[in-house]
């Protein structure tokens, strides 16, 4: 493999749109508490599906190495997920480890937070920064069929609750919105945590994977969403907070806090997307929507030097030309079609 020492900032790599490797998204565990039927249907993924052996997952020491090179090559948030990523154990030493590396700026994570009331205050004290929630609705009926059946509401609200009193704020809550099934759900989210430092973001219904079985008309646009809360609260746009924000930014004008929204089938955002995510087996993938990715586990096992790994991050990104939102419109049936990785493996 070519070398790669001692990288500087003018040389770090962008792909083939010019956009440079910022984020870091890690799935720490490919398993999840839930079932939530667009992400890992029960009727798939079931008591005899297999998931990877520990021996296969990469290990902490592992894990930390490669994000290491990663912020030698420019990046500077790192997130981890799952499946859920409180089933990793141990999870908060990881934690420990990457907010000790010099370059990370920002180390957050994202969870159902049906186990956060247990590891919130130890999360915070080994350096979490903040916390993203998994809710797709507050109604109890509703929140038990898009988890699939496995969890009580309640505890994931007693969850965010520890993740307030450990100071991990502002809390963001993700929302999958389909329409005819939480969309109604909407305003009652909205007024539970409007005025607290909890902000709400309403996420497209995406055809993330191959399972979920997506269709357009299940879609509920941003715009729409914006009119009908506003017309309740009224609200107006808010700058973004740096370039590539994945959500679209609105205050309430009586100054009760914010909302995003993420627009991924009607408004794509891939101009900007400087995310990368490693698959907690160890394969790099460039794109939530791809369909392949760069084995790191089996070089790094094998031997590899440092220069020698991140001369293999660097080229897989200056490769790299996904961009299949804003495609998404324009692609044939059979390239729909395509197997794409699950969003379990990779997180969203």
């Amino acid at each position: 493999m070519a070398q790669i020492v001692n990288i500087p900032l003018t040389a770090r790599p962008h792909d083939t749109l010019g956009r440079p490797l910022h984020d870091l998204r890690i799935s720490v565990m490919d398993r999840c508490n839930f079932r939530c039927p667009y992400c890992m249907p029960k009727e798939t993924f079931h008591e005899h599906y297999r998931f990877l052996k520990t021996s296969e997952r990469l290990s902490f020491e592992e894990i930390s190495r490669l994000t290491r090179l990663f912020v030698e090559l420019g990046v500077r948030k790192v997130r981890l997920t799952g499946g859920e990523p409180l089933l990793r154990p141990n999870l908060a030493e990881l934690i420990g480890e990457l907010t000790a590396l010099e370059g990370v700026q920002d180390v957050a994570l994202t969870t159902n937070a049906v186990l956060l009331a247990q590891h919130a205050a130890q999360l915070k004290a080994n350096g979490l920064q903040r916390i993203t929630v998994s809710l797709d609705s507050l109604d109890p009926d509703i929140f038990r069929q898009m988890s699939g059946g496995f969890a009580e509401r309640e505890r994931v609200l007693e969850g965010i609750q520890a993740a307030l009193d450990a100071g991990l704020t502002p809390i963001k809550i993700n929302a999958v919105v389909q329409r005819g099934l939480n969309d109604h759900t909407v305003l009652d989210m909205v007024e539970r945590f409007r005025g607290t430092p909890v902000i709400v973001r309403f996420i497209e219904y995406m055809d993330v994977g191959n399972r979920n079985h997506w269709s357009l008309d299940r879609v509920v646009p941003s715009r729409e969403l914006v009119e009908r809360i506003a017309t309740r609260w009224p609200l107006h746009p808010v700058e973004e907070n740096y370039r590539g924000e994945v959500a679209e930014r609105y205050a309430f004008d009586d100054g009760a806090g914010e909302i995003g929204f993420i627009s991924s089938v009607t408004n794509p955002f891939c101009g900007a997307c400087s995310r990368a995510r490693l698959s907690s087996e160890g394969v790099l993938y460039t794109c939530l929507f791809a369909t392949q990715g760069t084995d790191l586990r089996g070089p790094l096992r094998s031997g590899a030097s440092d220069d020698e790994l991140r001369a293999l991050i660097a080229t897989t990104w200056q490769h790299r030309g996904d961009r299949y939102s804003e495609q998404r419109a324009t692609l044939s049936s059979k390239e729909h079609a395509l197997r794409k990785i699950e969003m379990y493996y990779i997180g969203g």
